[in-house]
């Protein structure tokens, strides 16, 4: 087991996507979505601002990673089962307005991308990543975030990249900390910390752009310079 942790620059409700009794990490974070096995854990840390708010030291996520999917095959299930997951952005639905099942390869081999919260620029990134990682076995506290206690913080990793061989002296307190919180599995005890403003008009390329984290992902190769 390993336990990867990292900061969240903008919980919008897509990175991580904790809705339809599945959490899924499907864009942003290459590096852990690229190395990350089932049974690893992966937990988000709030930002130090967030629209005037101070989440630093708190938990935002934890996931249990419970299976890992192509891109491609996580297009195939989000179809098939998880149809909530891929974006529509003209939905009054915000947790369909957020899905993470950006890239469709029913239409395109290749993926083509759907209008959602990332753009064309993201796309390196997003593929960067290989996979998603889904968990049936998360909490999410998203504006709610959980205080860590004292003797845990080592795994809080502010700024970009992301801890994991950092945390192999902390895993399994941690873990045996988040089991023992009281809250249910795959559980709602927030809601995004921020909502996406999409724009009305569609770009040259003919994707709707959003307000979100398109700008803040970073590429596979920062995102694995700054790993600890």
């Amino acid at each position: 087991m390993r336990l990867f942790s990292y900061c969240i620059p903008i919980d919008e409700g897509a990175a991580p996507n904790p809705y339809y009794g599945v959490c899924t990490l499907t864009i942003c974070k290459p590096v852990i979505r690229r190395v990350a096995h089932i049974g690893d854990w992966v937990v988000g840390v709030g930002s130090k601002n967030v629209n005037g708010k101070d989440f630093s030291g708190k938990m935002v996520y934890a996931m249990k990673v419970t299976d890992t999917l192509s891109l491609e095959q996580y297009d195939q299930l989000c179809r098939s089962e998880l149809t909530g997951k891929i974006p529509d952005i003209r939905s009054k639905n915000y947790e369909e307005q957020v899905g993470d099942c950006i890239y469709n390869f029913e239409s395109n081999p290749l993926g083509s991308l759907r209008p959602s919260v990332h753009g064309i620029g993201n796309r390196d990134t997003d593929f960067g990543g290989k996979n998603s990682l889904l968990s049936t076995h998360f909490y999410y506290f998203g504006d709610q975030p959980i205080d860590i206690p004292e003797d845990l913080t080592g795994i809080i990793r502010q700024g970009q990249g992301h801890k994991s061989t950092a945390n192999n002296h902390l895993q399994l307190q941690v873990v045996e900390w988040i089991e023992n919180l009281g809250y249910h599995i795959n559980s709602l005890n927030g809601k995004p910390q921020i909502k996406v403003l999409f724009k009305k008009t569609d770009n040259k390329d003919g994707v709707t752009e959003s307000s979100s984290c398109q700008k803040r992902c970073l590429s596979a190769e920062e995102d694995e310079a700054l790993e600890i």
